[in-house]
């Protein structure tokens, strides 16, 4: 009776637990990039492709730069009427073997309360939290004001 007891215990613990999710490590980040920002008080925004490289979904939760107090992704929409709104995502999953495009009128990063201003040619270091505390960092190069993409 013990064996059985044990193995239901097994299967009940197994259904409670939380799915399981790839992290940094199997996330590729390439093509960021930001543009330059007049100054401060507007906020700065950068563009990248994440690539899950995984056999699990990977959940980035949060980011970290020293450049912004709050870097966040935000996800453009536009409504019949033609109105444009950005929202901010509390997450974005990346499904095991797909790719997630953060680019100009999609998902991006919005850098809120800029620390410094971003200028054409520096670049700065953006670190995605993912939900299972794993972290992956890449370095984010300062393209011109009107750059539409790293190929320019």
């Amino acid at each position: 009776m013990r064996p059985f007891a044990t193995a239901v215990l097994a299967l009940a613990l197994l259904a409670a637990a939380p799915p399981l999710l790839a992290g940094g490590d199997d996330v590729v980040i390439e093509d960021a990039w930001s543009r330059a920002s007049i100054g401060t008080s507007r906020p700065g925004v950068a563009y990248m492709t994440l690539r899950n490289e995984g056999t699990e979904p990977a959940v980035v939760t949060g980011l970290r730069t020293d450049l912004a107090v709050m870097p966040m992704i935000h996800a453009t929409t536009t409504d019949a009427q033609g109105v444009t709104r950005m929202a901010h995502m509390e997450e974005v999953e990346i499904a095991a073997g797909e790719t997630v495009a953060l680019e100009p009128g999609s998902l991006h990063v919005m850098l809120m309360d800029l620390q410094r201003p971003m200028v054409e040619g520096e670049s700065y270091t953006l670190s995605l939290v993912f939900a299972d505390g794993a972290e992956a960092s890449v370095e984010v190069p300062i393209l011109g004001m009107a750059a539409r993409g790293p190929a320019e």
